[in-house]
């Protein structure tokens, strides 16, 4: 018993460590190699593919491969397409050609992000054979993916691989660790006579009917425009602190030249808000919690708007520490409640859609948006402090957007207004069922 939940907890950890090798550090790469203006590409992408990759990888670990060994077979090409792109980095350093560059690394991620739904169902089958309780035994287990994502932040940042090539080939090494592992984790069940889901099933398209309920309708509007927040300092964010190191006054300074370690706060931050989350939902409800998080965004942003990595840096800090409640109170009180808010008929469909919202739509619009905002206001400056200067403009804008959108959603928003739920049943019903509705394909 004890000893699954160990082996879990690792698995954990290198599934989110693998992510945690480049998704805050490969801005300043691509900086680095003069792709700066390109960065919002590689961040969409991710929302991009996982739009659908999951749900075409889940369809084959149903039927046809167990899950355990798909996680391993995904990881394979992860990894493989990762070191692919390292190397292609490597021979071609400092000038590799963008078009290539961003293929492999989209192939990469394309088989990247379906592991973290299968790394879950991995857990939560060797969980139920065990006889654990998955709600109890689970949380702990997926903290070690966050400590996971932090060490090999700090990793890449102390190994002087956040600005090089390197951290590609870290992360493709950890994929091809965690592919082995993998294949000594329980046997998943298949069921190869299970009923073919038609594609509004299995890309969660009945759950659009919900845009027939007005709040529901609301609700996943603002879930799209706090999504479009989610990528920016992922993106950004280590650029921004290492763009200082240009200024003489500010070379030296510590930030500057561990921009990962001090981000990595955000991610710590984020391990202990979501232990928060339960008591803030059961005393404010889920329209205060959700504001909560729409006004740590714009503090977020704004701290990044008016701080440095000098005597400045203090409020770097504070904008790593605010990030827990910017995303998990979010994120995790959204899922609450669009759990609670819908039929049990589509409730699976209806967290997708959530998840493409948030994760898909928000944060694909998003990072390219703040492309072009950053591409205006810092990369058509000359480096130094009038590229500082665009730096703190974007990143006041980006506050102001959130700050927009937090007053909208205090306005318009109403979760009192939501159906009972047997009248919310009948309504889910009738538009499934409605011609013009979301029905069977």
């Amino acid at each position: 018993m004890k000893n699954i939940k160990i082996r879990l907890s690792l698995l954990n950890f290198l599934e989110f460590a693998v992510w945690g090798a480049y998704l805050t550090s490969l801005g300043s790469y691509l900086y680095s190699i003069k792709l700066g203006s390109e960065i919002g590409w590689f961040y969409a992408i991710q929302g991009i593919v996982s739009m659908f990759m999951p749900a075409i990888i889940g369809i084959i670990a149903d039927r046809w491969i167990p899950a355990q060994k798909m996680l391993s077979i995904s990881h394979v090409l992860a990894g493989g397409f990762m070191i692919s792109a390292g190397i292609y980095a490597m021979l071609t350093d400092p000038t590799p050609d963008f078009s290539i560059l961003f293929t492999l690394y989209t192939l990469s991620v394309a088989f990247f992000m379906p592991t973290i739904g299968l790394s879950n169902s991995v857990a939560y089958t060797a969980l139920d054979k065990a006889g654990l309780d998955t709600i109890k035994h689970y949380p702990p287990i997926r903290v070690f993916g966050t400590i996971g994502f932090i060490c090999s932040m700090l990793f890449v940042n102390f190994t002087g691989f956040q600005n090089t090539y390197a951290q590609l080939f870290t992360s493709g090494i950890l994929s091809f660790i965690l592919a082995a592992y993998a294949l000594t984790m329980p046997n998943c069940p298949i069921d190869r006579n299970k009923k073919i889901k038609s594609l509004s099933e299995v890309f969660g398209l009945k759950a659009f009917a919900l845009f027939r309920q007005k709040q529901m309708a609301i609700f996943f509007i603002f879930s799209m425009l706090l999504g479009i927040s989610l990528q920016i300092t992922n993106g950004f964010a280590n650029p921004f602190i290492q763009a200082f190191g240009t200024i003489p006054a500010y070379a030296n300074d510590w930030g500057v030249n561990n921009a990962n370690a001090l981000i990595s706060l955000s991610q710590i931050s984020e391990a202990l808000c979501i232990l928060l989350i339960p008591f803030f939902l059961k005393r404010f409800g889920i329209k205060i919690v959700m504001l909560m998080s729409m006004i740590a965004w714009v503090f977020r942003f704004g701290f990044f708007g008016i701080g440095d990595p000098g005597n400045g840096v203090w409020l770097l800090i504070l904008s790593m520490i605010i990030y827990g409640i910017a995303f998990d109170f979010f994120n995790v009180s959204g899922s609450l409640y669009v759990d609670a808010k819908t039929d049990i008929s589509i409730r699976s469909s209806a967290q997708g859609l959530f998840m493409l919202m948030t994760n898909g739509v928000g944060a694909t619009v998003g990072t390219l948006a703040a492309q072009q905002v950053i591409n205006h206001y810092v990369n058509s400056q000359p480096e130094g402090m009038p590229q500082i200067e665009g730096w703190h403009t974007s990143w006041l804008i980006f506050a102001g957007f959130a700050l927009v959108v937090t007053i909208l959603f205090y306005f318009i928003f109403n979760d009192k207004a939501n159906l009972n739920s047997t009248d919310r049943e009948k309504e889910i019903k009738e538009a499934l069922e409605t011609p013009g509705g979301m029905t069977n394909d």
